[in-house]
């Protein structure tokens, strides 16, 4: 899996294909879509018409909510094949846990199946915490590839980070800029991207890089697609790393998993 991708959050499908296919051009090759974002089509259709070759591709997509349990998930993985237009995936995710509806360790047994079929090449989840891992630890036998969760420097997540190497999970990040809700025009990020003559998401994004998450931003504006995948020239040193940690605020921007059902 590329530790940088792209995603398509918040995409209308009608768009879709273009941004995808703008990212393609760019050099992604790690595309992250979800049944809940409505744009798996339009995502499928820029993989399709890029000309690149299916293995070249990482491609991810998530089971939503109402598509938990048993036969309704082997249901919806189906459709979201048709909508991708593609034989398989190489990451299925459960997209929340939804305690609240107890759904999720029967879900993942569908997933183990998806799994053992060789339709996605591995499984994992999104917006889980220690003990909804736990209850998969006790009732499952694959362990999760990847927990996606919500991690930007201001909501760094270093319990959960410790939490996933302990179990041999990749962590990775959603909304790793902050939702464009002012993360890059912190001074402390404003002044690391001023030393290294780069943007402020391109130090944040290095920054990602740099603590081991795999993390997929996400734009529409073709500059910045490019200007996003432009970080491996340049890498971040003891201060700046120290300056990074000292933003986290522990908030979230999200939802919290223990409490969206």
């Amino acid at each position: 899996m590329p530790q940088l991708g792209f995603g398509v959050w918040q995409v209308p499908d009608s768009e879709a294909t273009a941004v995808v296919s703008t990212a393609i051009e760019a050099g992604y090759r790690s595309i992250d879509t979800a049944a809940a974002y409505g744009n798996e089509a339009g995502t499928g259709k820029a993989i399709a018409a890029s000309g690149i070759a299916r293995e070249d591709f990482f491609v991810t997509t998530k089971l939503q909510n109402p598509d938990q349990g048993h036969e309704s998930t082997l249901r919806a993985f189906d459709a979201s094949l048709e909508r991708l237009g593609l034989d398989y995936v190489d990451l299925y995710l459960i997209h929340w846990p939804t305690p609240a509806r107890g759904l999720y360790v029967e879900t993942y047994k569908a997933f183990e199946k998806i799994l053992a079929d060789g339709r996605a090449r591995s499984i994992g989840v999104s917006n889980f915490l220690p003990e909804h891992l736990d209850a998969l630890a006790r009732e499952t036998s694959v362990v999760p590839a990847v927990n996606q969760i919500e991690l930007h420097p201001q909501f760094q997540q270093g319990q959960a980070r410790a939490e996933h190497a302990s179990r041999s999970i990749v962590t990775e990040a959603w909304s790793p800029l902050g939702q464009g809700k002012g993360l890059l025009e912190v001074p402390t990020v404003a002044a690391v991207a001023h030393k290294h003559g780069r943007t402020p998401a391109q130090v944040v994004l290095r920054w990602h890089l740099q603590l081991g998450n795999v993390v997929i931003p996400k734009s529409v504006t073709p500059s910045r697609i490019r200007e996003n995948i432009d970080v491996f020239g340049f890498d971040l040193d003891d201060d700046d790393l120290a300056a990074f940690a000292a933003l986290d605020e522990g908030r979230r921007l999200g939802g919290n998993p223990a409490e969206v059902n």
